[in-house]
């Protein structure tokens, strides 16, 4: 809901696209900035707790945006000072959250975990678009924001009645020094260096997608909320049909194989949605691509959390954060940037075919991952 009245505000007080990819920037830049300290931190400390704080900063943040829109003292510097706190606490709590995952299953399991967890998260991005511009529409942007912050409560209940295994070790090394073990681990991995890599240019090139559907709705199609709304649901219902589809299929071989192939399904969903000017047909090409970027991102998820043993995941996890979260902020900003110059239709196309090229490549030529 916070994300639809977001997107919506910050392009309807400044009508510039670049802004509007600034404040994706800022709302992403922390986690390539801080995961890595986070992911030491996670493998330090009790995970539950690092997520419980990261949680109530996000709900308050959200609370002072509603009120300041409810009283009308709302400006843009509130939004994007806002994006880059959250950002910040969701840098320590990302790699601490999935961290978290594989201690509640078996490593059998672990396929399907990942998957049915990004299904209670894509079914948020159907219900809260529908919510969001509902309460956007008839209520304003204070109700999207107030309720958001709601919505936190229950997941800390969540999280405190958890019963969890991991017990932090106790270390006398430095922060610098646990960082440096956790890429240490990646370079000796021969095939997790490209999935990283992957992972930073499936976000870079796929999420302006989704960050620059509001230029689409209403400067490509001249519709109104409604419209972005359904793009939202169409690429929040693909995006399930996705994660459902890995759960079903459980812990199959050539995950590599099946990761690159939905990599390239993804950049021609994305460059047809681009050219697209029948609204019925971008509603299906985005579903298709909801579909393919969650079908790529549970397989590459999977990848690496097999890879990694348990003391070392927090680590790991908060490169791999690095890479996954990293490239949306560079991706946004740029994507901002090129717009206004070459439009942006002719901007995601171009997106959809480098990944379309990047998943050819290592499915055909460099096949270190296809291989997995």
């Amino acid at each position: 809901m916070q994300e639809i009245a977001q997107n919506w505000l910050v392009f309807e007080i400044t009508k510039s696209p670049f802004i509007l990819g600034l404040d994706a920037f800022l709302g992403d830049i922390p986690i390539f900035l801080f995961s890595l300290v986070g992911g030491v931190i996670a493998d330090r400390m009790d995970r539950r707790k690092l997520l419980l704080i990261s949680q109530v900063i996000q709900m308050m943040s959200a609370l002072t945006l509603a009120f300041l829109i409810g009283t009308q003292r709302i400006q843009i510097w509130h939004i994007l000072l806002s994006s880059f706190v959250v950002g910040t606490a969701q840098s320590f709590g990302g790699p601490a959250y999935s961290a978290l995952v594989p201690s509640l299953v078996e490593k059998v399991d672990l396929p399907n975990a990942i998957a049915l967890n990004s299904i209670q998260f894509n079914l948020a991005r159907v219900i809260g678009p529908v919510l969001g511009g509902l309460a956007l529409r008839y209520a304003g942007a204070a109700w999207c924001f107030g309720l958001n912050s709601l919505s936190f409560v229950a997941v800390m209940i969540s999280l405190l009645s958890l019963r969890i295994n991991f017990k932090p070790p106790h270390t006398g090394e430095s922060i610098l020094t646990g960082m440096k073990q956790g890429i240490g681990f990646i370079r000796k991995q021969g095939a997790m260096e490209t999935l990283i890599l992957i992972a930073f240019c499936m976000t870079a090139l796929a999420i302006p997608m989704i960050t620059f559907l509001p230029v689409f709705a209403k400067d490509v199609f001249h519709k109104n909320e409604m419209t972005y709304t359904l793009f939202l649901v169409a690429s929040g219902l693909g995006s399930i049909t996705g994660a459902l589809t890995v759960a079903t299929l459980g812990n199959i071989h050539n995950k590599g194989r099946v990761a690159l192939s939905m990599l390239v399904g993804l950049g021609i969903g994305i460059s047809g949605f681009s050219m697209s000017r029948s609204l019925a047909a971008s509603c299906l090409l985005l579903y298709m691509s909801g579909a393919f970027m969650i079908c790529a991102f549970a397989m590459i998820s999977s990848l690496v959390q097999l890879i990694t043993p348990n003391d070392m995941r927090g680590r790991v996890m908060s490169v791999y954060n690095v890479a996954f979260r990293g490239g949306m902020p560079f991706g946004s900003v740029t994507t901002g940037w090129l717009v206004p110059i070459f439009t942006a239709p002719t901007v995601l196309s171009v997106n959809g075919l480098v990944l379309l090229s990047l998943g050819a490549y290592f499915l055909f030529i460099q096949r270190r991952v296809a291989a997995l």
